[in-house]
């Protein structure tokens, strides 16, 4: 192997070397189309790097950040797994926990049983193996939002973060946290899933604390790229990584640009919903729209004919980062370019976030839209590991 393979403490060091960042949207089962993404970006690194079979995205990426179903993906491959190991794992999973039972209708229940969830779950990650756990050959970070303080939460196994040792007070440390039931809570999709209850603090003589957390697609960052960006920078997160173009790349991968038009709301409050799931379409075109005006990108793309693709508009007159993102846009006619056969009403269908019917349809779509769209150009030398 012509590289070194660093263990995930290496990964995350402030060496002053180049870092490497993976950024996965939350999706639902959506996920299946970033996989396809994921196994060209894999091929091509892996290509890169001497073509060696052992090659895995976490010897590349110092950080994978994930959000919901993006949080599943990022610490199977933070653990040593090929995408094409995820895929089998993926599509396994989607028909198992997404079942559809007459026992839990009603708009006061979650659609799904978290049960069957946390149990796949635990057979992937472990029971027992925690978020502070060696296993992890790189950098995770899983991005959830605890509801019942209505903050964000990015929890990673840094061990230079605040909150990663358990103190001596009680306070349980995100290390200790087991790492099936952090990806459980940025999974925890609000109607689709239950919230999931984590012990933050088991005080001398009280009872436990816990929070509440759900998915982290109800936060600003279903899309985790700019959070990692933060993360990795700001003096708070204890990462403090170097900035620059061809110092910092973030890659991003989504899960399907779903189709504004189409809704699955069947209850009195659609138009609620409605502006709920536009605000979430906001949210993900502010989040890159700030990406791009931070960056250098081959992969930028022009917002309206106002502000373009801001690659002549840097906030600090310099690039931040190298910035890729990679996604498929879900809309009739873009779908039809990329598969002229599909008929319409599969089309509108591709957009659920909970239709295992769709995977493989979603799956191949992925794979026109990746070989059409990622090229071995757009990664810079820069990047490539020391000795490849």
């Amino acid at each position: 192997m012509p590289y070194a393979i660093k263990t995930g403490e290496q990964h995350l060091a402030a060496d002053g070397a180049p870092k490497r960042i993976l950024a996965l949207d939350g999706g639902g089962l959506r996920g299946i189309l970033s996989l396809a993404l994921l196994q060209e970006i894999e091929d091509i690194l892996r290509q890169r790097h001497g073509g060696d079979a052992g090659f895995r995205l976490c010897h590349y990426f110092d950080l994978i950040a994930g959000t919901s179903t993006g949080a599943i993906i990022a610490a199977t491959l933070a653990l040593g797994w090929t995408v094409e190991e995820v895929r089998a794992k993926y599509m396994q999973l989607g028909a198992v926990v997404f079942t559809k039972t007459l026992l839990r209708q009603g708009l006061l229940r979650a659609k799904y049983d978290e049960a069957k969830l946390i149990a796949e779950l635990k057979k992937v990650y472990g029971a027992k193996t925690t978020l502070g756990s060696p296993d992890l050959k790189t950098g995770l970070l899983v991005m959830t939002k605890r509801i019942d303080t209505g903050s964000p939460w990015p929890i990673s196994n840094n061990p230079r973060g605040k909150y990663f040792s358990t103190r001596p007070e009680g306070v349980v440390g995100n290390g200790d946290y087991p790492l099936w039931q952090v990806v459980r809570a940025s999974t925890a999709a609000p109607a689709f899933f239950d919230p999931e209850s984590i012990t933050i603090a088991n005080l001398p003589g009280a009872k436990a604390v816990t929070g509440e957390f759900v998915d982290g697609g109800v936060s600003p960052f279903n899309n985790p790229a700019l959070m990692s960006v933060m993360y990795a920078t700001m003096d708070g997160y204890r990462l403090g990584w170097p900035t620059g173009a061809e110092r910092l790349l973030v890659v991003s991968v989504g899960t399907g640009a779903a189709d504004p038009d189409v809704t699955h709301a069947k209850v009195a409050a659609k138009q609620a919903v409605n502006a709920l799931l536009s605000l979430m379409n906001d949210t993900a075109t502010l989040q890159e729209m700030l990406m791009q005006w931070l960056s250098k990108s081959p992969t930028a793309r022009a917002f309206d004919r106002e502000v373009g693709d801001l690659q002549n508009d840097g906030l600090s007159g310099a690039p931040v980062l190298s910035y890729l993102r990679y996604n498929v846009d879900l809309r009739d006619e873009m779908v039809k370019r990329l598969d002229p056969t599909l008929d319409d009403e599969v089309v509108e269908s591709l957009s659920a976030m909970d239709a295992p019917a769709n995977m493989e349809t979603l799956h191949r779509l992925g794979q026109v839209a990746a070989r059409r769209d990622i090229r071995p150009d757009h990664f810079p030398k820069a990047f490539d590991l020391p000795g490849a």
